[in-house]
């Protein structure tokens, strides 16, 4: 049975046979129909893929489709179609390893770099295909990098990447540096001959590379405008370097100028001509009394008022209204002494009322206008809150009347009391002490039955012991009453007169004095009673210091007022206007000026040991 089903008789069963042979038939050709079918399918989707990717539809409806295909550029070159088909390639089949791939400066992203070195995109190699990294160094342009410190500049990148699921495409484009050239990276690729051109222009930055991307530099335009923004920090880093130490070369210069300030002999030097002088134009301060006023009254010669105090050690500062005026803001300046105390305070008003812009806010507190006859007088300097004052106290101490034995009263000099005014200065901030020229009149250079001291007056009393005595009280009172940690106290010496055949009651004369003494020999001997004030001085608890305008003023025989003390002469002056001369005051613009320049330089060297004290602790 077996073998009768499987050996078929040949002659037998050909029906069946027939049928059977039909079958295998049909079966074989649907088979390969089939398999035909689908070569020409499988044909026609590749013709359809290459068309498309040559001349692909702009209008596909397809956008990721339009994006696998869509062309870098508009233009097509012998080379395009080993691009396409390498994008096309890639498409199919991906780097299945490429997980994450980052661009240089990604809005994303915070990426930074701190070096134009090492500055480079964030596109890993490892992460790129082949064509695509091919692309990317083919194309970057190439320029030397000037400057170290230029900002790199963001590069645009144009670059189809798959995700991993071979799906989507997406498209990164890194921002535009604002009003910088862009660095647009072309997907078309080159051919084989110029990537090897590219490589080998870009061989420095290819080795470059880093792990984290590929470095880009700028273009020749970024390193022109970097190397001038490096110029221009370069040169302000110069410019503030040469600052300090110019300033540190002028602080030195003016340590070394203060240190020679202080150990200088403000009064042991000459009169210089200096034409840069006077400090105020004459005519130009109502303040100035009309004794004081030369010009005014009709002094034909003005080279007095060009001549500037030269101190042998040093170099005496030109008085600065405006520093003066920041050094006195706030403060009480105080004259007390006599008329020659009046013309310093006449100058220094005037001076620092030159610096001040709004003239009708330096007023007389008083509203005075003339300056004599009273027993006190301030001007206010209204802007800076500071006002400088004068007490009129020729001696220093009181003048006073007892009765006498006749039932008259006669005058006489408490040598034993102070002025009655001190109490209200003694608070001041500066004060500016001065006598002697009183103490040569009749009386006080007689000393007969004048002097007196408690309830007795002394028969006679020689005028230096008497002075000596005054001189005591007043350093007694401000020893007293003055505090040095608050108040300057200063006492300037006695000022030198020049009357010529006489005295200043016996027709003494100067008029005819244009110029300064210019050899020592002719100079006067040392008063004595400033040698018993300096004594006095030295034995003093508060320190005071002393203005020792002496000498410097004895060479000046031709800065007083002589006679041209008075505009309008009275009917005996004009009879014989040559006895009436003033040689003992002065000219302003004149000799006070420097007297005010030497007080603005004890005030400069005050501040400068306060600023060197306060450095110290």
């Amino acid at each position: 049975m077996a073998d009768a089903t499987k050996y078929v008789p040949i002659g037998g069963g050909n029906l069946h046979t027939t049928t059977l042979d039909l079958k295998n038939l049909f079966s074989i050709l649907k088979t390969r129909t089939t398999l035909a079918f689908a070569y020409v399918f499988i044909f026609l989707f590749i013709a359809f893929t290459v068309f498309l990717a040559f001349s692909p539809s702009p209008n596909a409806s397809s956008p990721w489709f339009t994006n696998i295909f869509s062309p870098s550029s508009s233009t097509t070159s012998p080379t395009s179609s080993k691009s396409q088909l390498s994008s096309i390639f890639s498409y199919f089949f991906p780097n299945t390893n490429n997980t994450n791939v980052s661009y240089p400066f990604d809005p994303l992203q915070n990426n930074t770099s701190s070096t134009r070195s090492t500055n480079a995109t964030s596109l890993s190699q490892s992460h790129i295909p082949n064509t695509i990294e091919k692309t990317i160094n083919s194309n970057i342009t190439s320029v030397q990098n000037s400057s170290q410190d230029a900002v790199p500049v963001p590069v645009p990148v144009q670059i189809p990447i798959p995700n991993t699921n071979n799906t989507k495409i997406t498209n990164l484009t890194s921002q535009i540096v604002k009003k910088e050239p862009s660095f647009v990276i072309n997907q078309t690729s080159h051919s084989d001959e110029a990537i090897a051109k590219d490589k080998a222009m870009n061989s420095n930055q290819t080795k470059n590379a880093t792990a984290e991307g590929v470095p880009i530099t700028p273009n020749k335009n970024l390193s022109s405008n970097s190397s001038s923004l490096k110029d221009v920090v370069l040169n302000n880093y110069t410019a503030s370097l040469a600052k300090k130490q110019n300033n540190k070369h002028e602080e030195k210069k003016k340590d070394e100028w203060m240190e020679s300030l202080m150990k200088c002999d403000f009064f042991d030097g000459e009169w210089v001509k200096d034409d840069s002088y006077p400090l105020y134009k004459p005519g130009s301060c109502s303040v100035i009394d009309e004794q004081f006023n030369c010009i005014g009254n009709g002094r034909p010669d003005k080279d007095y008022q060009k001549y500037k105090w030269k101190p042998k050690g040093c170099s005496l500062p030109r008085l600065d209204g405006h520093k003066m005026l920041d050094l006195l803001r706030g403060k009480r300046l105080v004259f007390v002494g006599d008329s020659l105390n009046r013309n310093m305070w006449e100058s220094l008003i005037c001076i620092l009322r030159n610096s001040v812009k709004d003239k009708r806010k330096v007023y007389e507190a008083n509203g005075r206008v003339h300056f004599r006859g009273e027993a006190s007088y301030s001007f206010v300097f209204q802007d800076y809150k500071f006002s400088v004052e004068l007490f009129v106290s020729p001696f220093l101490v009181q003048e006073w009347e007892m009765p006498d034995k006749n039932g008259t009263k006669k005058e006489t000099l408490r040598l034993d009391l102070v002025g009655r005014s001190s109490d209200q200065y003694k608070d001041a901030d500066i004060i500016v002490f001065n006598t002697g020229h009183w103490w040569t009149h009749d009386k006080t250079s007689k000393g007969k039955d004048y002097y007196q001291e408690g309830s007795h007056v002394y028969d006679e009393l020689n005028v230096l012991e008497a002075f000596r005595r005054a001189i005591t009280t007043w350093s007694r009172w401000v020893d007293a009453n003055v505090n040095p940690s608050k108040s300057i106290v200063l006492f300037r010496g006695y000022s030198a007169s020049h009357f010529s055949g006489g005295q200043w009651n016996s027709g003494g004369q100067c008029d005819s004095e244009t110029a300064p003494i210019d050899n020592e020999k002719y100079l006067t001997e040392y008063p004595p009673k400033m040698r018993v004030l300096e004594k006095v001085l030295n034995n003093m608890k508060t320190h005071v210091t002393y203005l020792n305008i002496t000498r410097m003023t004895d060479f000046r025989k031709d800065g007083h007022p002589s006679i041209y003390r008075k505009h309008n002469l009275s009917p005996e002056e004009q009879k014989s206007p040559l006895r009436f001369q003033d040689c003992s005051h002065w000219c302003l613009p004149g000799v006070p000026d420097t007297w005010n320049e030497i007080l603005y330089a004890e005030l400069l060297i005050r501040e400068y040991r306060n600023q060197q004290q306060k450095k110290r602790t």
